[in-house]
C-alpha cells in the first residue's frame, strides 16, 4: 500500500520522498484535500505500468484476430450471427430399426 502524503508537506521533504521510492521501493501518494493528486513512483514500476497499458490496447485487436472463423468459404465475425446446419435423423421411439437389405 502506498504511504499518503500531503502536497504541502512532500515540498519541504521532497529529496528524502525520492529515496525512499527510489532505494526503498516504496510509492507515495501525495494528496490536496485529503484526494489523491499525484504519486512517486520508481522507473521500473513506471515502465511495468506502460507495458501493462500498451498490452491492454492491444488485447481487443487480437481476440477480434482470433475469433474471426471461416465457415464453407464465407468469413464471419464473432458479433455476427451464423447458422449452422446440423444433420439429423428422426427414428420413432418404441421401434426397432430394420436392417437394409
Amino acid at each position: 500500500m502506498a504511504e499518503e502524503i500531503p502536497v504541502t508537506q512532500a515540498r519541504a521533504v521532497f529529496a528524502e520522498l525520492v529515496n525512499r521510492v527510489v532505494y526503498g521501493g516504496e510509492r507515495i501518494v501525495m494528496t490536496r484535500h485529503g484526494k489523491p493528486l499525484v504519486a512517486l513512483v520508481s522507473a521500473a514500476d513506471l515502465e511495468r505500468l506502460q507495458a501493462q497499458e500498451d498490452t491492454a490496447q492491444q488485447a481487443p485487436a487480437t481476440i477480434i484476430r482470433l475469433g474471426t472463423a471461416t465457415y464453407h468459404g464465407v468469413e464471419s465475425h464473432p458479433a455476427e450471427p451464423r447458422r449452422i446446419g446440423i444433420a439429423a435423423e428422426h427414428r420413432p421411439s418404441g421401434k426397432p430399426d430394420k436392417p437394409a437389405p
